[in-house]
């Protein structure tokens, strides 16, 4: 009997034993599965392509050690890893520009609006249009910036150190760095100041014959702060002006402006789009002579 006794209690723990066992398999192979669903969703994840809207990121004050004047940076895209690409849109009011610096991996900028200068240390200062590519070497100091008299936008395109650097900050470019003569001027001996030779502004080469004071104000206020003000992205400040316009019924200011915000970002879609949305609330004869504009625009393009 005691030994019947001593079979059964073996046998029951040799049967939990294996319960155990199986149980623990189980629950490892769910945990598994856990596991690599989770990796497979990152991974599903990290390869999906990703859209960043531009109004969803609206342009910042960079810090005032390393800039001059009021510049503003609208970041685009962060470096994601294995890439180490970082990029961002920059607005120089006029007369902004960086301190010297340098890029550990190059710096490549595309200018989109405006004019201004770059400089390498011991080189001529350039002068930067739109549609201009500057290709800056790694290690070299420099700076760039607005002209005296002119914006700059221009799109900075930046590679990353494995350990995050991307720019290596100096001095600041003094008053008389800033303003020494281009590479087009010093090769003219007789050519006048940069801000003699540099072309006319907007509203004076428009009104500034014959209303200079009013050509001074809105060329300084309105588009020499008001516009390069960092709180609003310039393809938002072109909507807003815009719809403001298609309001009041202002088809001679509407032909500049379409034109402005097709250079700011402003793809003609969404032009017409606005309009169609402005013809409910501004009326439909506003919105139709808006279009008429912003085709006799788009075609001259």
């Amino acid at each position: 009997m005691k030994s019947t006794k001593m079979n059964l209690f073996a046998a029951m723990v040799m049967s939990l034993s294996l319960l155990a066992s199986a149980s623990s398999q189980t629950s490892g192979q769910t945990n598994q599965a856990g596991a690599g669903a989770r990796t497979g969703a990152a991974t599903q994840k990290s390869q999906t392509i990703s859209i960043t809207r531009s109004s969803s990121q609206p342009p910042q004050m960079r810090e005032v050690e390393n800039f001059t004047g009021s510049v503003g940076v609208e970041p685009l895209l962060e470096a994601t890893a294995p890439a180490r690409l970082a990029g961002a849109r920059v607005s120089f009011a006029p007369g902004a520009r960086t301190a010297w610096h340098s890029h550990p991996l190059g710096q490549t900028l595309i200018v989109t609006a405006g004019m201004g200068w770059v400089q390498q240390e011991g080189g001529e200062k350039q002068e930067i249009r739109p549609g201009d590519v500057v290709w800056t070497p790694p290690g070299v100091k420099h700076w760039h910036g607005a002209t005296v008299t002119d914006r700059l936008t221009h799109i900075a395109l930046t590679e990353q150190q494995p350990d995050g650097k991307r720019v290596e900050w100096m001095e600041k470019v003094s008053d008389a760095q800033y303003s020494a003569p281009t590479r087009a001027q010093a090769a003219t001996p007789t050519a006048p100041n940069a801000a003699a030779t540099a072309r006319p502004r907007p509203s004076q080469a428009a009104i500034g014959d014959f209303s200079p004071k009013l050509a001074q104000l809105t060329d300084d206020v309105l588009y020499g702060d008001v516009w390069e003000r960092p709180q609003l992205a310039k393809r938002d400040r072109s909507l807003v002006t815009v719809a403001a316009l298609i309001a009041l019924h202002r088809p001679d200011q509407l032909r500049s402006h379409f034109a402005r915000a097709r250079d700011n970002g402003v793809t003609q879609e969404e032009l017409i789009e606005t309009i169609t949305h402005m013809a409910f609330y501004a009326g439909w004869p506003n919105a139709v002579s808006a279009i008429a504009v912003a085709r006799e625009v788009f075609k001259e393009k």
